[in-house]
């Protein structure tokens, strides 16, 4: 595992609610993410609400270019989810210094488990020390659907 890789020059990242770019996270998500796609708008709305976020904003202009999702209790167990970066930056390390930010920042709650769920990025986690499951059959499922 490696340290926590630092947010590209010119960057930055906030978990204040009132930074993130509303419209702007729920297209992202609806449009563009494979997990997310169709989500409604006040779906995605009580989402965020109920969850730790954290955007990552450019420093000079402000604008919102990622954002990841946390539900937690802050006290034993965390899910990661809605991880998302702006096409227009991806390849410069933002992903990647934003989820190690988020583990950083759940650290002091002392909890014994962040899990996550991806289709196409176990690379970029497991850098960060995540790793699949160990015991897989212990785990389950109820799916309402979408």
């Amino acid at each position: 595992m490696t340290g926590t890789p630092p947010l590209p020059e010119g960057y930055e990242i906030s978990t204040d609610p009132a930074r993130l770019d509303a419209d702007r996270v729920h297209r992202w998500l609806s449009t563009d993410a494979y997990w997310a796609t169709g989500r409604p708008r006040d779906k995605h709305d009580r989402a965020v609400a109920g969850s730790l976020n954290f955007g990552v904003y450019d420093a000079m202009s402000g604008e919102q270019v990622a954002y990841a999702r946390v539900v937690t209790d802050r006290a034993t167990f965390a899910y990661l989810c809605d991880v998302y970066v702006d096409p227009s930056v991806r390849g410069k390390g933002i992903g990647t210094a934003m989820a190690a930010a988020v583990r950083e920042y759940l650290r002091p709650y002392g909890l014994r488990r962040i899990v996550l769920a991806t289709r196409d990025a176990h690379g970029v986690y497991a850098r960060l020390g995540f790793r699949p499951l160990d015991k897989p059959e212990e785990w389950m499922l109820f799916a309402f659907g979408r």
